[in-house]
C-alpha cells in the first residue's frame, strides 16, 4: 500500500462538546495476527452516534474516535493467525471490539456483559471510514443474497432480538406495548410481531411518520393518544409486556402502570435522568423488570437468517444512503425525525 493509499477519510468524534464531529484524514490501521482489515461497504447511523454528536450521551467515550458500529463489507487482508476467512469474503461484524476472554462473563459466552468490553465507535475506532480493523472472532458470513447495505443493520436487529426474544416473554396472542418508534423501537415491534403478539407502538405527535411505518409494514397499532384505552381493552388488567425503547423516566413509570400483574418490562432505551417515582408497583404487581444490553454470537446468527429469508423486513426503516462526505446531511436528516435510519456508503 502506497503512502497515499495509507491515509483514509473518517467521521471522527474528537471531543466531548456538542458538534465535535468532523471529517479527518487518519491512517489506514495495521492489523494484528488475529484480526482482519475490513473494507467497509455500508455503515448504519445509530442513535448513539447522534447522541455523541450532540453530546447528550451517558457512556464513556475514548476521544478522538471514529464513529460507526453497524457495518458490513468485504475482507481486504487477514492476519497470519486468522483461520477460515479469506480476502473478498462478505462479512458483518459484531460490536464487541475488545473483550477479556478470561472474564467470567466472556467464558459463559456472554461477552457483551464483560465489564471491560469496549465497542466500535466509542471505545475503539469504528467503521465510518474506508477500512476498519476487526478481530476475526467478531465476523459473521453474509450470504450472497443479502445486500451489504441491509447486512450493515444486523446490529440494531440483534439489539431488538435480545430485548424482545431473549429478555421478553411472548406467547402468540399476547398484547405488547413498545415505547419509542425510533429504529430500535420499530425493530422491537417487528420482533414481537414475528412471535405472534398484538403490538402497539407509542410515540409523540412528531413521530407520526415513524408510527405509520409501524402500522403499514409491521401491522402494529400506532398510538399518540389513547394508550390507556388500548391497554385495558381485553380484561382491564393491562398488557402482557412492555418494551421501553424510549429511554426516559416517564416511559418506565408508564410501563409500570400499564403492564398487567405478573407481566414484564424489557428496558432497552438509555437515559441518564433520575427516576423520581416509586417502584412500589413493581412489587405490588409482581412485575419482572429486565434490562437488555447488546447481543452475542448466537443472536447474530439467528438475525442474519431472519434477514436473509425475508422474515424480518428492514427495508421500511432505511431512509436513504449517503456518501461519507455527506455524513452531516445524513445525521441531520435522521436527527430531525424525517427518516428512521440513515446509511453511509464509504
Amino acid at each position: 500500500m502506497s503512502s497515499a493509499e495509507s491515509i483514509q477519510t473518517a467521521v471522527v468524534n474528537y471531543a466531548p462538546e456538542a458538534n465535535s464531529v468532523e471529517l479527518q484524514d487518519i491512517p489506514v490501521p495495521e492489523i494484528g495476527p488475529d484480526e482482519v482489515l475490513l473494507e467497509v461497504s455500508a455503515v448504519g447511523v445509530c442513535g448513539s452516534d447522534l447522541h455523541q454528536w450532540t453530546a447528550d450521551h451517558s457512556w464513556p467515550v475514548n476521544y478522538p474516535v471514529v464513529l460507526g458500529h453497524e457495518f458490513a463489507g468485504t475482507i481486504s487482508k487477514t492476519g497470519n493467525l486468522v483461520k477460515n476467512w479469506s480476502t473478498g469474503d462478505r462479512v458483518v461484524s459484531e460490536t464487541a471490539a475488545i473483550i477479556d476472554p478470561d472474564n467470567p462473563m466472556s467464558r459463559e459466552g456472554r461477552y457483551n456483559l464483560d465489564p471491560t468490553r469496549k465497542g466500535f465507535g466509542y471505545g475503539v475506532n469504528g467503521a465510518m471510514t474506508q477500512f476498519v480493523r476487526v478481530p476475526a472472532r467478531c465476523l459473521h458470513r453474509v450470504p450472497d443474497s443479502l445486500p451489504l447495505e441491509k447486512a450493515a443493520l444486523t446490529e440494531p436487529c440483534c439489539v431488538a432480538y435480545n430485548a424482545v426474544v431473549m429478555n421478553g416473554v411472548i406467547q402468540p396472542g399476547d398484547r405488547i406495548v413498545v415505547f419509542g418508534p425510533g429504529p430500535i423501537g420499530l425493530l422491537c415491534a417487528a420482533m414481537a410481531r414475528l412471535q405472534g403478539a398484538e403490538v402497539a407502538v407509542v410515540g409523540l405527535e412528531r413521530d407520526k411518520g415513524r408510527l405509520e411505518i409501524a402500522e403499514q409494514y409491521y401491522g402494529c397499532q400506532p398510538i399518540v393518544e389513547g394508550l390507556d384505552d388500548w391497554v385495558q381493552e381485553v380484561d382491564g388488567l393491562g398488557v402482557n409486556g412492555v418494551v421501553d425503547a424510549a429511554g426516559v423516566s416517564v416511559t418506565l413509570k408508564k410501563s409500570l402502570e400499564i403492564v398487567r400483574p405478573g407481566g414484564w418490562i424489557s428496558k432497552v432505551g438509555w437515559g441518564p435522568q433520575p427516576l423520581g417515582f416509586s417502584l412500589d408497583p413493581l412489587v405490588q404487581k409482581n412485575i419482572r423488570l429486565q434490562g437488555s444490553f447488546s447481543h452475542n454470537w448466537p443472536i447474530w446468527e439467528r438475525v442474519i437468517r431472519l434477514l436473509t429469508t425475508g422474515q424480518l423486513n428492514i427495508e421500511p426503516i432505511i431512509g436513504g444512503t449517503w456518501s461519507l462526505n455527506e455524513w452531516h446531511t445524513a445525521f441531520e436528516t435522521m436527527h430531525s425525525g424525517e427518516i428512521v435510519k440513515a446509511v453511509l456508503t464509504p
